[in-house]
């Protein structure tokens, strides 16, 4: 089975309940899941995982949360080689704001594709307009997701 690095980015709280579904999801499959809210690129590196499942809230101007920033703003600057990682994005955002709805999730695809890591499921954006149940929200995406692994 697979390892794989949760790395969260959330404001109000939404996107880390996520991320702890998500987990429980996977440790249900049979995978070992670790779970990064406030954390450094390097400790991400460092637990040496080959998959990564970005879960993203979109705060501000279509801005990464605070608690993510750290990473991805270091992957934006250092472009690290992450050829042999697969990841997979799952953002939250309103689709009231048109201009920057789940920009946060785009932004962090779009810098993982600059690294080289390979995409291996598409994006799910998750509208609050539509769900407040976002394991509702994610559990088709998600089964599809667990397969893909």
């Amino acid at each position: 089975m697979s390892k794989i690095t949760i790395l969260v980015g959330s404001v109000y709280g939404g996107a880390e309940e996520l991320a702890e579904t998500c987990e429980s999801r996977l440790k249900a499959a049979g995978h070992e899941a670790q779970i990064f809210i406030d954390a450094e690129l390097s400790d991400v590196l460092a637990a040496d995982s080959k998959n990564w499942l970005i879960i993203t809230s979109t705060t501000g101007a279509g801005d990464v949360p605070p608690n993510l920033e750290n990473v991805f703003f270091t992957l934006k600057d250092t472009v690290p080689n992450l050829s042999e990682t697969r990841y997979a994005v799952i953002c939250m955002g309103d689709s009231s704001y048109v201009d920057t709805f789940c920009e946060a999730g785009k932004q962090f695809d779009e810098a993982m594709q600059e690294s080289m890591a390979k995409r291996i499921i598409e994006r799910l954006e998750i509208d609050a307009c539509e769900t407040m149940d976002t394991a509702e929200a994610s559990e088709a995406w998600f089964s599809d997701y667990i397969a893909q692994l």
